[in-house]
């Protein structure tokens, strides 16, 4: 989206108004400021306000250790060994601070980005802007459905479009923990979050890779841009790390705790969420450096083959690597990091079509309505091509995602770094600066390799 444009329209509307849900009915109404936040100046109130805020940026996180992200980092470790750690840090790095712009818009406003786009932009540019956001969410059920289909299959058996047709029912359950409670479902995300982090500490225990050769690939290098092959999957690992969908779902789910809207206390609630969420993505860039660096040590080898679909890296981790178990657990960490992305995905596309278009459907039927369009083209692919045709779909979904790139960050920076519209609150010169030139860099290679992509 034209900066150019966007900001004629911010301009016709002047400033983002806080609305904390006394002005008008906020996303997910069921968990706005559901959560209590301890109040208190002693170490346990200030503890417990700190555990008060974290969740959220866990729910964000598994965002960015989808199956997507696994396609295009076991790709770039098989190929081109630790060389491609550096991408991942900088990515990770740009992607927590997006993130923490979504958490500044959404506890500022009260609004989440979605809201302040209808907000402040006319009818014609919302639904432009709504209609991108639904492909890429669309696109992100996609990668979830093939990443949990794929697990089902390398751990059970399961036929892949069988594997594909179950998905459904994980959203239900999904669903049916959101009606506990938001806690609830926080806690089921964070202890998958955990299940992925420990099955590639066990990986990279048993793998014990050389500590100077992955020190070393955390240096960027020129041969990055020498190599146009290189070049090409280090954009693919930027496209597939930072993702649009997240930036719409965190400015909204932050709001669930319910915080002292005093100047004082919402700026100390950012602190706190954008904690939160720096913790959580750190979290985020160990799972998806250690992907890489499993499949360089394991597949980047004299005489081996490029390793780039997943089934492939699940039968060889075992045998190269010397433990029985290991494939299990690389099957084991697939499923889960399908399962709680499906959660990011749904609350998303209940997000965007609330906020954008003011329709309230039931999450269920939200859920299901995204998830079955999801489902078509998921079955086609792995019913014609098997194994082949799911990983090349994967690869696809993560292009369409970063096509929809620009139409998220664009808006998120226009309202979080210009004081007429989140006034004292607002990002200061400096980091605006560094907000802007990470978003030119991202959108640029994101557009790079859609280029590429479309005349290949």
């Amino acid at each position: 989206m034209n900066d150019t444009v966007l900001a004629a329209e911010q301009g016709r509307f002047g400033a983002i108004e806080p609305d904390h849900g006394h002005a008008g009915t906020p996303s997910l109404p069921q968990v706005h400021r559901s959560i209590a936040v301890p109040r208190g100046d002693s170490r346990s109130d200030n503890a417990r306000r700190v555990l008060a805020f974290a969740g959220p940026g866990y729910m964000v996180a598994v965002g960015y250790m989808d199956p997507g992200n696994w396609a295009t980092s076991i790709a770039g470790g098989s190929q081109f060994g630790y060389s491609l750690l550096a991408v991942i840090f900088a990515s990770n790095l740009m992607a927590m601070l997006f993130q923490a712009a979504a958490v500044r818009l959404g506890l500022a406003s009260g609004r989440d980005l979605a809201q302040a786009c209808r907000a402040q932009f006319s009818p014609r540019i919302n639904l432009v802007l709504w209609f991108f956001c639904e492909i890429a969410i669309v696109a992100c059920n996609l990668a979830e459905v093939l990443g949990m289909a794929i697990g089902l299959n390398l751990l059970f058996g399961l036929p892949l479009v069988a594997g594909v047709c179950i998905t459904v029912v994980d959203v239900m359950l999904i669903l049916a923990l959101q009606s506990r409670g938001f806690r609830c479902l926080e806690s089921v995300v964070i202890a998958l979050v955990a299940v992925i982090g420990l099955c590639f500490a066990a990986q990279l225990v048993w793998l014990q890779p050389p500590v100077a050769a992955v020190l070393r690939g955390l240096l960027p290098g020129m041969e990055i841009v020498a190599n146009p092959q290189m070049l090409y999957l280090a954009v693919g690992i930027v496209g597939a790390t930072v993702m649009p969908h997240n930036l719409y779902l965190h400015s909204s789910i932050v709001q669930t705790r319910r915080h002292d809207t005093t100047p004082q206390g919402t700026r100390q609630a950012i602190r706190l969420a954008t904690l939160d969420s720096t913790v959580a993505l750190g979290l985020a860039l160990f799972v998806n450096a250690a992907i890489l660096v499993v499949a360089a040590g394991a597949f980047n080898r004299p005489g081996q083959a490029p390793v780039t679909e997943l089934s492939d890296a699940y039968h060889l981790l075992s045998p190269l690597l010397g433990v029985g178990i290991a494939s299990a657990v690389f099957g084991v960490a697939l499923l889960a990091s399908g399962l709680s992305s499906s959660v990011t995905g749904t609350l998303a596309g209940q997000i965007v079509m609330e906020g954008f278009l003011q329709i309230r459907l039931s999450p269920a039927l939200r859920a299901l309505l995204t998830r079955c369009i999801a489902i078509v083209p998921a079955v086609v692919a792995t019913a014609w091509y098997g194994s082949t045709g799911a990983s090349a779909l994967l690869v696809f979904s993560q292009v369409v995602l970063s096509l929809q790139l620009p139409f998220a960050i664009v808006p998120l920076l226009l309202f979080t770094t210009r004081r007429k519209t989140l006034g004292e609150l607002a990002f200061g010169p400096r980091m605006s600066a560094v907000l802007w030139g990470c978003a030119a860099l991202v959108v640029s290679l994101n557009l790079w390799m859609l280029q590429r992509l479309l005349t290949a």
